[in-house]
């Protein structure tokens, strides 16, 4: 569990500059064309038709992709003093550290781009927009949770679902995958409790499930070799 983000950012904002990774001219230039063709990507996908609306769109994008990556930059894990998680008792990982760092950004970052978008598109292309930045995790990691509890309720499935709506917008002010992953894991974490809560046992659930998968490619294994299944 990620927390007391502005105490432990504030502390060591002012490491910040001995601590931050170089980066050089070049380097800047090629990210920001990668932001720029990210940004084209997405909104030419949406088949906005509108001239005026994908200009404003693309360049909300893209200073949202290179401001992510700048405050990432100047604010890497090293600027938060190491430490323990009092929930846990565990020590900060390094990845503890880059999501608490990250989290202390202003909040008008994140508010500037989704205010744009909502201006400019309906919900559901704001939805598809989300989706491009966080690579689908939404919808795959809700079959996930289908596959796992096969009967899972309407009620539940919406729970679910918005909390993972939850983690995918908040995921877009994070620069990487496992930053993004980290996001996820805090609603997943969610989401389990309230099975957990609500007549499930989450643990059952997901073992019957693995063991099921273990035992189909066991199967699949034995009749490529020829051998009866077990």
């Amino acid at each position: 569990m990620l927390f007391s983000a502005n105490v432990y950012a504030q502390q060591g904002t002012a490491q910040a500059a001995d601590t931050k990774p170089a980066i050089t001219a070049e380097q800047r230039a090629k990210s920001d064309e990668d932001s720029d063709k990210k940004a084209e990507e997405w909104v030419t996908s949406l088949a906005l038709n509108n001239k005026t609306k994908e200009a404003e769109v693309k360049s909300l994008i893209a200073t949202h992709l290179k401001t992510i990556r700048d405050w990432n930059n100047d604010h890497p894990a090293t600027t938060v003093p190491a430490g323990i998680n009092p929930a846990t008792g565990n020590m900060l990982s390094t990845l503890d550290r880059q999501i608490i760092a990250i989290s202390a950004m202003p909040k008008t970052i994140h508010e500037t781009l989704m205010t744009g978008l909502r201006k400019n598109l309906t919900e559901l292309q704001v939805e598809a927009i989300l989706d491009k930045y966080t690579i689908g995790k939404v919808a795959f990691t809700l079959n996930g949770y289908k596959s796992i509890v096969p009967d899972l309720t309407p009620v539940e499935e919406k729970v679910i679902l918005d909390n993972l709506k939850k983690a995918r917008e908040q995921a877009i002010d994070y620069k990487n995958m496992t930053q993004i992953s980290a996001i996820f894991e805090i609603y997943k974490t969610k989401n389990e409790q309230y099975l957990n809560t609500h007549g499930r046992n989450w643990h059952d659930m997901f073992k019957a499930y693995t063991d099921a998968v273990k035992a189909k490619k066991a199967a699949a294994k034995a009749a490529a070799e020829g051998k009866p299944a077990q």
